[in-house]
Parts: structure tokens; sequence; C-alpha cells
């Protein structure tokens, strides 16, 4: 069961972590599954009319830190160890979905996967990822 909620994720952020408010949208959350949404910007664009890289890989870190705060509760302080990513097509200048999923959570690392969508075909996957978050030592 998610300990916290999309809304109650926004107001940690907007507390604790202002300026990762806004970049994506929380659209369903589940047992151990996220889903989320960044919508299309001109600013996202490389050449050749995809969007970037950078926008991929930040994508895959935000949702999988939204997955964490979900599955653990309010710990800001949460940061990513390791992203691996994986660009397997080239992605449209579109909207890009990202479904972020646990593999493991423990006491100290959460280990999760994070696959990017766009375009028309949602379910054909532009990229996929590897995330690793160290979670802070309780009090």
């Amino acid at each position: 069961m998610p300990r916290m909620t999309a809304a109650d994720i926004d107001a940690l952020l907007a507390a604790s972590f202002p300026q990762a408010r806004g970049f994506c949208a929380i659209e369903a959350i589940r047992d151990d599954e996220l889903d989320c949404v960044v919508r299309y910007r001109d600013a996202f664009l490389r050449p050749g009319g995809t969007l970037s890289g950078p926008t991929l890989m930040t994508l895959a870190d935000t949702a999988m830190y939204f997955l964490v705060l979900a599955m653990t509760g309010p710990q800001p302080l949460a940061v990513t160890s390791s992203l691996t990513i994986n660009f397997l097509r080239k992605p449209p200048p579109a909207d890009l979905h990202a479904t972020a999923r646990m593999l493991k959570l423990g006491s100290r690392l959460a280990v999760g996967e994070v696959h990017l969508r766009g375009g028309d075909e949602p379910r054909v996957l532009v990229a996929q990822a590897s995330v690793t978050y160290a979670l802070p030592a309780a009090a």
C-alpha cells in the first residue's frame, strides 16, 4: 500500500524541494508502481526533432524518486545512487510517459526500473532505466 498520495508528494516537494515541482505530473500510484507524464515542450527538443536524452533521464529519475516517496513516506533526503538508461528508439516530439516499478525496497536502498513511452504508440518503449536510490538512515 502506498504511504503517500500524489497530493502528499506535491506538498512535501513544496515544503522541502520546490525546484523539483512542475517537471512532470503523477498520473497514478499503485502498490509498487507509479505512472507520470512530462508534457511536451519545445525546450526538450534536440537537433533532429527528438526529445533530448537529458529529458528522458530526468523523467526516469523523477519517476523513481516519486515512487520511493510513495512507498517509504516522506524522505526528501533519498538520493539517486545509480541510474543506467538504455535508449531504445527515437522519441517523437510529444508527451513522454513513465512507469516506475519497484524491484526491491530495503532499509538502505530502493531498486527500480522505469519504462518510458512517447508519441501515439503508448505500448512502444523509447527507453528503459534501472535506478537505485540510497535511503537516509533511520533516526
